[in-house]
């Protein structure tokens, strides 16, 4: 398990653009065949990807968790983002087609992941935060995933939102989980920019193509920057940054939040005027 420890609004003026990625942004979690995870020291946050191939792959516990297995103290979100595939907690197992969502609640000690056809594997985003209850594992189709349409062809960010674990949703402790999809020849997402102290946020990009690109803009909104993101890219947003991006194409994008709350629309919008 890799360890990310983020820069602090103050450090954050001074940085190169590689300390930036270095510290804010997380690659190369696709890796065929294995569970990549990454430790974030920001609400203490993991993230990974498990992508089976011909044989299953178990979740095991790290030496940084100081756990005796992964959901001891834990809760999980896991987002396939690949072909069909299944998901085993226990004794009871979860097939899961593409943008299909799970929530795993704390206390589950067995928990593995496969691929239905080799040939089109799944890939299955992993988004984990401590949690100090626990709520009944639950799996969300993407046909039940309440979307909402936001955004104009006008301003290039026409989008649909589809909500996973939230408050209306799958209930968590602390995890709340969505994605959005940008339209056809919209390229702006999460615009205006906004920012909120209650929780930290942690976008995925994926669905781009190899030569594609998403510029996404983090920091205060009178001092922002860009990190160039790749697909499967991971960014970890602190609550004093903004989390938008623009892309060379449409995309889509897993978000993910843990912290005080979970009202998706507590939010301090920055308006564009103010941002520089």
């Amino acid at each position: 398990m890799r360890m990310h420890l983020l820069a602090d609004p103050v450090r954050y003026q001074r940085m190169t653009t590689s300390e930036l990625r270095e510290s804010f942004l997380i690659d190369s979690l696709h890796q065929p065949g294995s569970i990549q995870l990454a430790y974030v020291d920001l609400d203490r946050a993991v993230v990974g990807m498990a992508s089976p191939g011909e044989q299953p792959l178990t979740l095991q516990t790290d030496e940084a968790l100081k756990a005796t297995y992964f959901t001891e103290r834990r809760e999980l979100g896991v987002l396939n983002i690949g072909g069909a595939g299944s998901l085993s907690v226990g004794d009871t197992t979860y097939e899961t087609e593409n943008l299909d969502c799970l929530y795993i609640g704390r206390g589950n000690p067995h928990i593995s992941f496969a691929s239905k056809d080799n040939s089109s594997p799944a890939l299955f985003y992993l988004l984990s935060y401590p949690a100090h209850t626990s709520y009944p594992t639950a799996i969300v189709r993407k046909t039940d995933a309440n979307p909402m349409e936001l955004g104009s062809t006008e301003t290039c960010n026409r989008r649909t939102v589809y909500k996973y674990i939230f408050l209306d949703g799958a209930p968590s402790c602390q995890l709340v989980m969505g994605v959005t999809h940008l339209q056809p020849g919209s390229a702006w997402n999460t615009m205006p920019a906004h920012t909120h102290m209650r929780r930290s946020e942690i976008y995925m990009y994926f669905n781009l193509a190899p030569e594609a690109r998403v510029f996404h803009l983090m920091g205060p909104g009178d001092e922002t920057r860009h990190l160039v993101m790749e697909n499967h890219d991971v960014v970890v947003s602190p609550g004093w940054s903004i989390h938008a991006g623009v892309g060379t194409e449409a995309y889509s994008f897993c978000w993910g939040m843990g912290g005080e709350n979970q009202d998706y629309s507590d939010m301090d919008p920055v308006s564009v005027e103010r941002m520089l």
